[in-house]
């Protein structure tokens, strides 16, 4: 009987321990505050001073920043993984070719192992009315790294965080 209870009592703490800690399960963190501290390619529409030094933030369900905000009004995430490799000859990215630029971003920021996990969040927000909704696309992290990159007009923006 002793021993039943023990093992339920386990079960009950892993479960517990699942459902409060769920970002040390996940792919990749992105809930954090970070810091657009460069970008390679041009800027169409918008200036330099506009975006480099600004921040945007996750933190379950909520954001807010330079290019995305969602106050707690439906915001989910979802992430296709890759390794480098496979994401830089991932089509999708090829037709706005951008696997030259992203090949040159990851050597300058030392992701060049080939077998580094990549990983490409969707990030939407529901928001309250249907004019409201929006979507952070493609949101990109790599494994073992403080760097993050979004695709924004003819650029790829970096974002660092601080561990």
């Amino acid at each position: 009987m002793l021993k039943q209870l023990n093992n339920t009592l386990i079960k009950v703490f892993l479960i517990g321990f699942l459902f409060f800690f769920p970002s040390i399960l996940s792919a990749q963190y992105i809930d954090t505050k970070w810091t657009v501290t460069g970008y390679f390619g041009e800027l169409w529409f918008a200036e330099e001073e506009d975006i480099l030094g600004k921040y945007q933030e996750f933190y379950k369900g909520w954001a807010d920043g330079v290019f995305y905000s969602c106050d707690y009004a439906g915001q989910s995430a979802t992430y296709n993984t890759h390794t480098i490799g496979e994401f830089l000859l991932n089509k999708e990215f090829e037709l706005v070719n951008q696997e030259k630029a992203f090949s040159k971003v990851f050597e300058e920021n030392g992701l060049v192992n080939e077998n580094t996990e990549v990983f490409v969040h969707r990030i939407t927000c529901n928001g309250s009315k249907v004019t409201d909704r929006k979507v952070l696309y493609p949101f990109i992290t790599v494994a073992g790294s403080n760097k993050a990159f979004y695709v924004y007009e003819g650029a790829i923006i970096i974002f660092t965080f601080e561990k």
